[in-house]
């Protein structure tokens, strides 16, 4: 499998960083049709959720704070990364999903990522 991320030369420490630390991780882990993988890309404001099976190129389920009901919510970043694990978890089950592999893709596993993944298991499904 090729890893598909970009190396820009001139891109800023913490990026460069996260992009070697998201290397790192994606060489490990792989998601299969019995185990996918749960990627969480994280932007300033939003946060996006995908359960992938590389094997077929696939995204089976999604998430994320763009969806219209939590857009309007005036909950804090965190609260609604805790809802939009929820939702992920509750999606995934619906979608006969028990376990994944999770993937941070190179952010720390802090604040908003560590949320949405305590969330995502307390609604059953299985890291």
């Amino acid at each position: 499998m090729a890893i598909g991320l970009r190396h820009n030369k001139h891109s800023a420490k913490k990026t460069a960083s996260r992009l070697r630390r998201q290397i790192r991780v994606r060489k490990k882990i792989n998601g299969t049709a019995d185990r996918p993988r749960l990627v969480v890309t994280k932007s300033s404001r939003h946060l996006f959720v995908q359960v992938v099976d590389d094997v077929a190129g696939k995204t089976l389920v999604s998430a994320s704070t763009m969806e219209a009901d939590l857009r309007g919510a005036s909950d804090n970043k965190t609260d609604k990364a805790k809802t939009v694990g929820g939702l992920i978890a509750d999606r995934a089950k619906a979608a006969g999903i028990d376990s994944v592999v999770f993937d941070r893709a190179g952010n720390k596993y802090h604040g908003r990522i560590a949320a949405l993944a305590d969330a995502a298991r307390e609604n059953g499904l299985g890291f």
